[in-house]
């Protein structure tokens, strides 16, 4: 690409500069999740009093926020080191980002109805729906950006082997179906697939290095 004696492009002709597409969509993206943790806060209703019996109804609201937490926490992490892999931001990469988000901002009403309601199968299958809907998303995403880099993406070798990866999506679908059978079977699937995410996953980071 050549300059004009000023140092701007050419009309027609704009930078590709990679790190400043990745700089945007990390920045966007940080941005949305923790909007997401602080609608979620927002949620929490203080005791009606100072006590421990006090806090006691707000038990399963706590639980269900720290799980809610802690998924989003894993998918701020593996995002990160995600775009750190990558070497290329095309249109589709965008908008497979944008499609992650949208499953990502339910999270809050997921998390919200499956409090209000955490005896009841049809919230508790909801709430597996959007981690569902989530782990499509970021697979996709992954594809998209292994599409945009060709067939050198490095990334495709990175994620080579991702049986947690393949796993979550039917522990998620177990989880929905148990949910009409024994719900807090249903939420303790969706906690054991937070645990099995939260073991560091350092492949990435090892090829990086």
């Amino acid at each position: 690409m050549h300059l004009s004696r000023d140092g701007r492009s050419p009309p027609g002709q704009q930078p590709t500069g990679t790190a400043h597409g990745k700089g945007r969509l990390e920045a966007f993206s940080d941005g949305v999740l923790a909007i997401i943790i602080t609608i979620m806060v927002l949620q929490i209703q203080v005791p009606d009093g100072a006590t421990l019996a006090a806090l006691e109804p707000l038990i399963p609201t706590l639980l269900a926020y720290v799980l809610s937490f802690v998924y989003v926490g894993i998918y701020w992490n593996n995002h990160h080191h995600l775009l750190q892999a990558s070497s290329r931001i095309s249109g589709s990469v965008l908008w497979a980002n944008l499609h992650l988000l949208f499953w990502l901002s339910l999270l809050p009403f997921g998390t919200r109805w499956m409090d209000d309601y955490y005896t009841q199968p049809l919230p508790s299958a909801a709430y597996g729906v959007v981690l569902l809907g989530a782990a499509v998303a970021y697979w996709l995403l992954q594809r998209r950006i292994i599409a945009a880099e060709g067939d050198s993406s490095a990334l495709k070798q990175m994620l080579a082997g991702d049986w947690k990866g393949k796993l979550s999506p039917v522990l998620y679908l177990l989880g929905i179906g148990l949910s009409f059978v024994q719900v807090h079977l249903a939420q303790a699937t969706y906690a054991l697939v937070a645990l099995l995410w939260l073991i560091p996953d350092r492949r990435i980071e090892r090829r990086i290095g």
